[in-house]
């Protein structure tokens, strides 16, 4: 076996997997607190990559230097879609709060579409060449073989955001109210918790993390186009049932152990059925653990 290659599938499955992650974790505590699937989130990644493009374009006329315009691209990103996030959160799922669970559905689904059609119409249905944002490190070429200078940034940046939203949910405030009203929201209200505020705040945290995944991604692969967000949110959403949808090591878990197959199997057998093995492998996952890697089996009382 060639161990070399080996070892750049692994890391290459691990690049994947640190993406796929950070789009998950809006998908998993969306559904966490509310046991709704925002299938609008994978947009949201698409509009924080879109909004990157725009102003990195224009920086980049101005004659800033590469990492500031990386710096002020995410940031960008990260403020477009948290506002996105939060808006369609009043429009398409706070009136239909106590509404069927297919009313809240279709809603998801119709603000998906809304979206890719919104930029589809503002922009243009051909991909775009997106800059390469991340600076390649001098002291890191005797590496690149294996991983590359890009991908090392992608990893040690999705790293330290899964770290942050750790230490939030663990230790702070809005963390422990998002906790308690995951676990009940009515006793949550009876406390004092604005359950209405926390859960602003949860699609907020989830759009913030997907911005940054649509940011890194982009400038690694280079391109984009209004439809960069449905692939990408299909992926993630099977990472976050993968891993047991609600749970956050879950769905982290789950993104990675995905990043590997779809790894291994493009390096091993071919990149034509990647996304095929990806699902099948998911449907044997579920047949054996119908609640996921991490997930908890859950008994109703009828």
């Amino acid at each position: 076996m060639d161990w070399n290659y080996f070892l750049e599938l692994f890391l290459g499955g691990l690049t994947r997997g640190s993406i796929y992650a950070l789009i998950a974790l809006g998908y998993t505590m969306v559904y966490g607190i509310i046991e709704l699937i925002n299938f609008a989130h994978g947009e949201i990644y698409m509009i924080g990559a879109f909004t990157a493009l725009i102003v990195a374009t224009v920086l980049s006329m101005l004659g800033m230097n590469q990492f500031a315009i990386l710096i002020c691209a995410m940031v960008a990103a990260v403020v477009y879609s948290c506002a996105y996030g939060f808006t369609v959160e009043k429009l398409a799922y706070k009136p239909l709060r106590k509404a069927p669970r297919l009313s809240a559905l279709i809603s998801a689904i119709g603000m998906s579409l809304f979206l890719q059609n919104y930029v589809l119409l503002a922009q243009t249905s051909d991909f775009l060449p997106f800059p390469s944002l991340i600076p390649d490190f001098e002291f890191w070429e005797p590496y690149a073989h294996v991983i590359s200078s890009q991908e090392l940034v992608i990893l040690m940046t999705s790293f330290v955001v899964m770290v942050l939203l750790t230490l939030l949910i663990k230790f702070t405030k809005i963390g422990k109210a998002m906790r308690a009203t995951a676990q009940d929201k009515v006793m949550a209200a009876l406390v004092g918790i604005d359950v209405n505020r926390v859960i602003s705040v949860t699609f907020i945290v989830g759009s913030a993390t997907a911005a940054i995944g649509g940011v890194l991604i982009a400038s690694h692969i280079g391109q984009i186009n209004f439809y960069i967000g449905f692939i990408a949110g299909i992926k993630a959403f099977v990472a976050a049932v993968l891993g047991g949808i609600g749970s956050i090591p879950g769905a982290v878990l789950g993104s990675f152990v995905l990043g590997w197959t779809e790894s291994f199997f493009t390096g091993y057998i071919s990149s034509d059925y990647e996304d095929v093995f990806a699902f099948m492998f998911l449907v044997f996952i579920l047949i054996f653990r119908p609640a996921g890697i991490l997930g908890r089996s859950e008994t109703q009382k009828v």
